[in-house]
């Protein structure tokens, strides 16, 4: 079937499954033996404390906001998604080729290695069919329309990274996984054989053999969990390397020095693609927002920026275009692409920011959306 609209991925009733699988066996035996891996859990390199006195009671005054606030934090308007079929029917002419599907679902192609990134098909990133964030706009393709696939990368085991049920759409084909330590087991236990599961710690690589593309684990600032315990499984930003072409991949993260050293061993980067969205000061330490994207695409050496991880789902207190509007004000000589969902494009090849989140506004002046025009 063509697993287009996101109503197909509702669930009638909660299924546990959803919640995915402890690590056990060897895999646990993997985990235990990691480095990041004490007292039980995976924790960051650099102290990141989610819970505080200060926080806690920001916590409370929040809470309000986030259940009954918001009138902006979804798009006045249909978001414009475009088709990207007819390109996908043509290889790459620079070699690298990126459509971002929505939030961090991008199909990258990267010297005719086609790799997709934290597939979500799904309606809602909640383990309820009910209730949870809703997407604002349908997938720009259906899973069974997208071309062969070299490589699935799933970063962490948040929800609005990993879907159960796009998950179990995507086992069928034959295609490996490769993942952060511990993930494996979700994805076993959803249909995907462990032969294609390669589950990575900090630091180490693996390459597809067929392809010539190698996947670096590198370290992130973040944490993960399902409902069914925090930090039972690793967290990952990841590195691509290709013949001609390296490009990194955030996953979800705050700003941390680590990124500096990742830009160091594996810059520079032809294209970065970093979380900017569901940000806010009382999580500063486990998303970047906009500013800090900036700082860590300076940090990792990167030439181009797409930001990911916005637009999609109402996960954060801001107006929902905010993430987009301040990178765009702020980027000054960083070279940023900001595609519509669905639209292929070589970063090499784009010349300046389109902001077509500005044909949404229903308040804005004329002549800023006249800038905003979407082309035929």
């Amino acid at each position: 079937m063509a697993l287009r609209s996101a109503s197909e991925y509702r669930m009638s009733v909660f299924d546990p499954r959803v919640l995915g699988a402890f690590p056990a066996g060897l895999r646990r035996e993997r985990i235990e033996s990691s480095a990041q891996w004490r007292g039980g859990r995976f924790e960051n390199t650099e102290a990141t404390s989610l819970v505080s006195p200060k926080r806690i009671k920001e916590s409370f005054s929040l809470m309000g906001e986030f259940f009954l606030g918001g009138k902006k934090r979804k798009p006045p308007g249909a978001i414009p998604v475009v088709s990207p079929h007819e390109a996908w029917t043509h290889p790459a002419e620079t070699g690298l080729r990126a459509t971002w599907l929505g939030h961090s679902t991008v199909l990258l192609e990267i010297d005719g290695v086609r790799v997709l990134t934290d597939p979500v098909w799904g309606e809602r990133v909640s383990p309820f069919s009910w209730a949870g964030p809703r997407r604002f706009h349908e997938m720009p393709v259906a899973i069974d329309e997208l071309p062969p696939l070299d490589a699935v990368l799933v970063s962490h085991d948040h929800y609005d990274h990993l879907c159960y049920a796009t998950i179990r759409a995507l086992a069928k084909r034959d295609v490996p996984f490769i993942t952060s330590l511990g993930v494996g087991a979700h994805l076993e236990a959803w249909g995907v054989p462990s032969a294609r599961i390669t589950e990575l710690d900090w630091w180490e690589e693996t390459t597809l053999a067929k392809a010539g593309l190698s996947f670096t684990a590198t370290p992130s600032r973040h944490f993960s969990g399902r409902g069914n315990g925090a930090n039972r499984t690793l967290w990952s930003s990841w590195v691509l390397t290709a013949d001609d072409h390296r490009v990194f991949f955030s996953g979800d993260t705050g700003l941390t020095s680590e990124l500096e050293a990742i830009g160091q061993k594996h810059g520079p980067f032809d294209l970065v693609m970093l979380e900017v969205g569901a940000f806010h000061p009382s999580w500063g330490a486990i998303h970047l927002g906009p500013e800090n994207a900036l700082a860590a695409h300076r940090m990792l050496q990167g030439k181009t920026l797409l930001p990911v991880h916005w637009g999609t789902f109402d996960l954060a207190l801001h107006p929902w275009e905010e993430p987009a509007e301040v990178l765009a004000e702020k980027a000054g000589s960083v070279h940023v692409v900001t595609p519509r969902p669905g639209l292929p494009i070589e970063p090499s090849r784009v010349e300046r920011i389109d902001p077509w989140w500005r044909s949404l506004r229903t308040d804005a002046p004329r002549e800023i959306l006249d800038q905003a025009e979407i082309p035929a």
